[in-house]
C-alpha cells in the first residue's frame, strides 16, 4: 500500500523501476511472469494482497491479450491509477522491445533465406504453437458444446479467409454462448477494488470494439501501409487468448501472405523473441522494424498492446458485476471456444503447411513438442535444439 507522504511522481518512479527490473529478468513466458509478479508485488512489496492478485489474474486470463502484461498494467493501476498502469507497462516491456528492434537491424545485413537453422526455427514454431493450443483447448473447450463452437470457428476461418471472418465468427460465437450458457452456475468471486471511473471505462470499451470493426474498413478504403500494418497488429492483439505463443499463427497469416515480411525473417525473429525476457508480444517490435524501420517497430508495438490497455481499463471497474452475471459470462465462454478454432485454423495455414515438408521435419517437430509438453524444458532450450536439428537435417 502507498504511504501518505509519497508524491504521485515518486510513486510512478517506483513503479517504473520495479517493473523495469522485472522486464530485464522475467524469462520463461507468461506463466513464469505471473510467478515473478507474485514474488515482487505481493510477497516483497505488498502492493496488492493475495486475494486481489488472484482476482486480477483471473480477469486477465478471461480477457484476450497478453495476460502477464495485463496483470502488470492492472497492478500499476492499483498503485498509481491510469498513469501507473502505463508506466508499469513501459518498464516491463521496453527492454525486450529495444533488444528486438536492434536485432531486426542486425538481421537485415545477413541472407537467411537458405539457412538450415531457419527451417529448424519454423519447426520450433510448430511445436510451440501446438503445445500452447493444446493447453488452451483443454481449458477453454472442456465440453462438447464448446468443442462444437471451436469446430465451427475452425471451418469458417479456414474456408473464408478475409479481414472480417475472425470478427464475424467471434460475434456469432458470443451470441451462441449467451444462449447456451446463460444459466450456467458459477461461483461467487472476490471483489476487486480499482480506481478507474466507469465513464472512462466505457470510452475504452467502445474504442476497443470500434477499432476492431473500423480498422478493416479503413484498410480497404484507404490504401496506406501504416493503416494496414496497424490493423493487422491490432486485430492480432485483440483476438488472442492464452498468451504470446498463440499470437504467432495470427500474425503470420496477417503479414507473410500480404508480403510485409518473408517467412524466414518472421520465424527467425520469433526464435529470438523466445530468448529475451519480458512479454512475447514484443515480437511485434521486431516485425514492425523489419517491415518499416524503427517507426514501424513502435507502431506495431503500440497496435498489438493497445487492445490490452483498452480491455484492462474498460473491464476493471465492471468486473465484479460482469463475472457474476451468468449471461455475459456465457457469451465470453462462447468467444473463448471460438478463439481455439480460429487458432487451429491459423496453425494449419500457414504454420504447418510451410514448415512440415517431410518425415524428418515431422520427427523433429515431435521431439520438440515432447520437450515442451512432457519433459517441461524451457522454450529457449527448445529453440536452440530446433535450430541445431534443422541445421543437421539440412546437411543430410
Amino acid at each position: 500500500m502507498k504511504t501518505r507522504n509519497q508524491s504521485s511522481m515518486s510513486i510512478l518512479w517506483e513503479i517504473f523501476l520495479t517493473s523495469s527490473k522485472l522486464g530485464l529478468t522475467s524469462f520463461g513466458g507468461p506463466i513464469a511472469h505471473l510467478g515473478y509478479f507474485h514474488d515482487e508485488y505481493v510477497r516483497r512489496r505488498k502492493w496488492i494482497d493475495e486475494k486481489s492478485y488472484a482476482d486480477l489474474v483471473a480477469l486477465c486470463q478471461f480477457l484476450p491479450g497478453p495476460a502477464s502484461s495485463q496483470v502488470g498494467i492492472g497492478i500499476g493501476v492499483t498503485r498509481g491509477g491510469v498513469l501507473g498502469g502505463i508506466v508499469s507497462f513501459i518498464g516491463f516491456t521496453f527492454p525486450s522491445v529495444l533488444v528486438l528492434m536492434i536485432f531486426a537491424y542486425i538481421l537485415a545485413s545477413f541472407d537467411i533465406s537458405t539457412s538450415g537453422w531457419i527451417h529448424g526455427l519454423k519447426i520450433v514454431a510448430v511445436a510451440i504453437v501446438a503445445h500452447a493450443i493444446v493447453g488452451m483447448a483443454q481449458k477453454l473447450t472442456p465440453d462438447t458444446k464448446r468443442k462444437t463452437i471451436a469446430l465451427f470457428a475452425l471451418l469458417i476461418t479456414l474456408l473464408w479467409q478475409t479481414a472480417f471472418s475472425q470478427v464475424t465468427v467471434i460475434l456469432i460465437a458470443a451470441l451462441i454462448g449467451y444462449f447456451l450458457y446463460k444459466n450456467n452456475k458459477e461461483e461467487e468471486h472476490v471483489p476487486l477494488h480499482i480506481p478507474i471511473s466507469k465513464s472512462f471505462a466505457i470510452i475504452c470499451i467502445s474504442l476497443f470494439f470500434g477499432l476492431l470493426v473500423l480498422l478493416p474498413i479503413l484498410r480497404n478504403v484507404i490504401d496506406h501501409s501504416s493503416i494496414a500494418l496497424f490493423d493487422s497488429f491490432y486485430r492480432s492483439g485483440a483476438l488472442v487468448f492464452g498468451g504470446g505463443h498463440v499470437v504467432l499463427p495470427l500474425l503470420e497469416r496477417e503479414l507473410v501472405p500480404q508480403g510485409f515480411i518473408s517467412s524466414e525473417a518472421f520465424l527467425t525473429g520469433y526464435g529470438m523473441t523466445q530468448a529475451v525476457p519480458g512479454p512475447l508480444f514484443t515480437f511485434a517490435a521486431y516485425l514492425g522494424t523489419v517491415i518499416s524501420g524503427w517507426q514501424g517497430g513502435l507502431l506495431a508495438t503500440i497496435a498489438i498492446f493497445l487492445p490490452a490497455f483498452l480491455l484492462v481499463f474498460g473491464f476493471l471497474p465492471f468486473w465484479n458485476t460482469l463475472r457474476n452475471n451468468r449471461s455475459i459470462y456465457g457469451a465470453w465462454m462462447g468467444v473463448n471456444a471460438a478463439v481455439v478454432g480460429i487458432l487451429i485454423s491459423a496453425f494449419y495455414q500457414p504454420i504447418w503447411i510451410s514448415s512440415i515438408m517431410n518425415e524428418i521435419d515431422f520427427v523433429i517437430a515431435a521431439i520438440l513438442f515432447s520437450m515442451l509438453s512432457y519433459w517441461k524444458l524451457s522454450p529457449w532450450v527448445v529453440v536452440v535444439t530446433g535450430s541445431v536439428l534443422g541445421f543437421l537435417a539440412y546437411l543430410l
